[in-house]
């Protein structure tokens, strides 16, 4: 065992020694050491809950035959981060998560990790460093909030609150329903109700094979969520006996089967961020090109919110990812999984309960997935679309671009009702380097379509969007302005041609007229010149790299 190398023989009785004093027997010490990385926080709704599920985790363990050592890691909520200069740390914090479990699993000589997660950054985070560890290894997601609920109406974080801010400026809803809204849109502990950032990570990591069946859709504070709890510490000792490591789950077929899971079930754009960045610590190369490719052939079968009316509480009930996997089985490869079982074992064994969330092939809502990769003038090196909230009349759509240099300036704007149809917000200079830390659009894209205009008006930046966005918001534009993409000379006034079908992003200005403007262009001034976010943005990658951190070896 890995772990031997701190306990065995007699140079490591000082090691020994340091083990006895936190209290393990000498029983004991011959079993796998198992680190439990535990991202508890009490800041967050998807991880107040995690406290019970630990013990759950640390119950699987022991009866499994090994030793647990838990530790924590650190999380932010993007939501209550959004908005403000918060957010520029969300997409950062994932680097520290991954490099911390990283380096404590590394220190300790762990036999295996449990990986106890559950929102945006830090699952993403928790598979990178699993990836590249590369230790017998467990993920377990704290499962997804119930819908809220208030006079006979169903409720989610996105579309009941930050949207209702923009219904509540423009005098549609008084003081009294939005107080009402914000007491009752979360009712407990979870991740956000719909296929936001954090539960579309759960069902990936689901897709991929690192968690156990049905524990994406699970939900919080659920006997079902802690008896999965348990089975994943108990099912690590399996993984250590067998040696099968992230590496030989996390293989290039994993990743695409993700993918056709996460475009059917209309996920996240984030996805295009962070599979790439699991996979290049999985040692797979995966362009984001890989994205529209698997989403061109993948139909649109569960019509989840944001832009749909299906929380994930209803895909868990449908079936949950095995059954959607069992719908796109011809689509699928098969490959093992930390259950011990193969992809087509789990469909084998599954099955579609509700054909009104998880809905035929022949009713697909869309032909194709959720996410499309554009490129063009305006985003040479690539640019993410959720396709899937999207409707018909926006997918080709010709606007006067409005140029901002930060969110705090758009969403000024938009609550002023300054943007008209016809219109198309761009907000530049939040990129990786640029924010710095690639800030989310919520906020913003929120404000459009409570203001009535997502229908009218489409939304283009070199930042990201959360998984709660709808409408035509096109993010991850590449290379961003800091770089010197061409969104940096972008001026008002310029036509932005926009066709989603042909997956085109055009400036029409002429190529002359480009070059003449970079003439006397200069980047901007860092925004942030201290700390970790400024280290951070000399050494972020583009977003069309997954926004990982370079190293020697890249």
């Amino acid at each position: 065992m890995r772990s031997d190398k701190i306990k065995k023989g007699v140079d490591r009785a000082p090691h020994r020694a340091l083990l006895y004093a936190t209290g393990i027997p000498k029983t004991e010490m011959n079993k796998p050491f198992i680190g439990v990385a535990s991202s508890f926080t009490d800041v967050i709704p998807g991880h107040v809950g995690m406290r019970e599920l630990e013990r759950f985790i640390e119950k699987g363990v022991h009866t499994g035959g090994g030793y647990p050592f838990f530790f924590g890691v650190p999380g932010i909520c993007d939501g209550i981060a959004m908005g403000h200069s918060g957010m520029h740390y969300s997409l950062p914090s994932r680097e520290l998560i991954a490099d911390m479990v990283e380096t404590i699993a590394n220190a300790h000589q762990f036999d295996a990790l449990v990986l106890l997660t559950n929102c945006d950054k830090i699952t993403p985070a928790m598979l990178m460093a699993a990836a590249r560890v590369n230790i017998p290894s467990i993920i377990v997601t704290a499962g997804p909030m119930h819908s809220g609920y208030l006079k006979g109406k169903r409720l989610s974080l996105v579309n009941d609150t930050f949207e209702a801010v923009a219904r509540h400026r423009q005098g549609l809803i008084g003081d009294k329903e939005l107080g009402e809204l914000e007491m009752c849109a979360c009712p407990g502990a979870g991740s956000c109700q719909g296929m936001y950032t954090a539960n579309t990570m759960a069902c990936v990591t689901e897709s991929i094979g690192m968690s156990l069946p049905y524990c994406a859709s699970s939900l919080a504070i659920s006997s079902e969520k802690k008896r999965l709890a348990f089975e994943s510490g108990r099912r690590v000792i399996e993984l250590v006996k067998k040696g099968i490591t992230p590496r030989k789950i996390m293989t290039k077929k994993a990743f695409e089967n993700a993918i056709r899971i996460d475009t059917a079930l209309g996920g996240s754009t984030n996805t295009v961020l962070h599979i790439p960045a699991i996979a290049h610590d999985a040692g797979v190369k995966l362009p984001i090109d890989v994205f529209d490719e698997l989403s061109k052939t993948t139909p649109h079968i569960a019509n989840m919110l944001p832009g749909g009316q299906h929380y994930l509480e209803d895909l868990h009930h449908a079936g949950g990812i095995p059954a959607v996997q069992m719908r796109l089985s011809h689509l699928l490869h098969d490959h093992i999984t930390v259950s011990g079982r193969k992809v087509f074992e789990i469909i084998g064994d599954a099955a579609i309960v509700d054909e009104e969330v998880i809905v035929p092939i022949e009713k697909a809502y869309h032909a194709q997935g959720g996410i499309a990769i554009m490129k063009g003038t305006l985003a040479p090196g690539g640019a993410v679309v959720k396709q899937s909230a999207v409707i018909e009349k926006m997918m080709r759509f010709e606007g006067t671009a409005r140029v901002f240099d930060s969110e705090d300036e758009a969403i000024k704007v938009i609550l002023e009702g300054k943007i008209k149809p016809g219109d198309v917000v761009v907000i530049r200079c939040e990129g990786p380097k640029g924010g710095p830390g690639m800030r989310e659009m919520l906020t913003s894209t929120a404000a459009i379509a409570g203001m009535g205009l997502s229908e009218s008006v489409a939304l283009i930046t070199d930042g990201r969007f959360s998984g709660g966005t709808r409408g035509p918001c096109i993010g991850h534009v590449s290379p961003e302005a800091m770089e010197g993409g061409p969104i940096a000379v972008l001026r008002d006034g310029d036509i932005i041609s926009i066709d989603i079908h042909e997956r085109r992003l055009d400036m029409l200005v002429s190529e002359e007229e480009i070059k003449q403007r970079f003439k006397g262009w200069k980047p901007a001034k860092p925004k942030i010149t201290t700390g970790y976010l400024s280290r951070y943005a000399q050494m972020v990658t583009s977003a069309g790299t997954g926004a990982i951190m370079k190293s020697f070896g890249d």
